[in-house]
């Protein structure tokens, strides 16, 4: 069986405390490449738990501005939205190590017949918290996909100027670096062993800045009432900026989709999750509910659970 962590009492801050609960540390060239999932149940406006410089690459979607199907009214307004966002961006630039990156799967919202302007004052803030803006993919999802938006009938029943409306078909998928990257940093045998499979990276265009992939659909196993994002959005980045043996915080956990394909590209992974009725859902997806195995049978798992959990910041 997966190593697993039971609990056993309440520390006197709040967290709790579980047998087997160790820190997650990059795995060394010469061992055997076994991984740590920590799930932390709280909000990522703090992040206590992970200490400063100690995570290697992020990859998370915020829960998107009171969208209609999925966070209807969960923010009483845009600027609580937007100091969330603050707070996110301020911690995740404290627990990044210096040259790595942070990619927020995120978009512009429509809400009640209005645009806000998310992904723009995403960049904003996130600049502000210190890090540069290095990219911005756009994720299409395939033609014929109007979960959102089916706003373009309107001229279908009135065909006359100024009834015109777009059905939307994509996200953004922006790209942060903090400071510069020490290429020298990374061993030559972990190098090797991180290498990127470069057939698949030209067969599935990863250079453009339009990433075809398919969404995943509501009602999906695991998924139900979940705005969850495609495995192969977690999965390219991964490859792509992170090395084998090293820490992928996803600070949004939803079900758990970022530290599943972690756990599968022998990453450790850290998933910070407000819910905690997402416990067994992340549990089962990452394989340790006793039934599914996703690699070797050494992989540790944790959860920690905060005494008090505050999903909206404070104003």
């Amino acid at each position: 069986m997966a190593m697993e962590s039971f609990f056993i009492g309440t520390k006197e801050d709040g967290y709790t405390i579980y047998l087997n609960e160790q820190p997650i540390r990059p795995v060394g060239m010469n061992e055997d490449i076994t991984t740590h999932h920590k799930v932390i149940i709280g909000n990522c406006m703090g992040m206590p738990e992970i200490e400063d410089c100690s995570v290697h690459l992020i990859v998370t979607s915020p829960p998107y501005f009171n969208a209609p199907f999925d966070y209807k009214s969960l923010f009483k307004g845009y600027n609580e939205f937007l100091k969330l966002i603050e707070d996110f961006a301020n911690e995740s630039f404290r627990v990044l190590q210096d040259g790595r990156i942070a990619v927020i799967n995120i978009d512009d919202m429509l809400v009640d017949g209005e645009k806000f302007p998310i992904v723009a004052d995403t960049i904003k803030i996130f600049q502000k918290s210190g890090f540069r803006y290095r990219d911005r993919i756009v994720w299409k999802k395939p033609d014929g996909y109007t979960r959102i938006s089916r706003r373009s009938g309107v001229i279908l029943q009135n065909p006359y100027p100024m009834y015109f409306y777009l059905d939307n078909l994509q996200e953004s998928i922006i790209i942060f670096q903090k400071g510069k990257f020490d290429y020298r940093s990374v061993s030559s045998e972990i190098r090797e062993r991180s290498k990127i499979d470069t057939k698949e990276f030209l067969t599935k265009k990863w250079f453009t800045t339009v990433w075809e992939m398919m969404n995943v659909m509501p009602g999906s196993p695991l998924e139900k009432d979940i705005a969850a994002f495609p495995e192969e959005l977690p999965y390219r980045c991964i490859k792509l900026f992170s090395y084998v043996g090293e820490i992928i915080l996803d600070p949004f956990a939803g079900s758990g989709t970022t530290m599943k394909v972690a756990r599968q590209l022998k990453r450790n992974s850290i998933g910070i999750e407000i819910k905690k009725e997402l416990m067994p859902i992340i549990k089962k997806k990452l394989g340790f509910d006793g039934q599914t195995k996703l690699t070797e049978d050494k992989d540790g798992f944790e959860v920690v659970i905060r005494k008090r959990t505050q999903l909206k910041p404070q104003l």
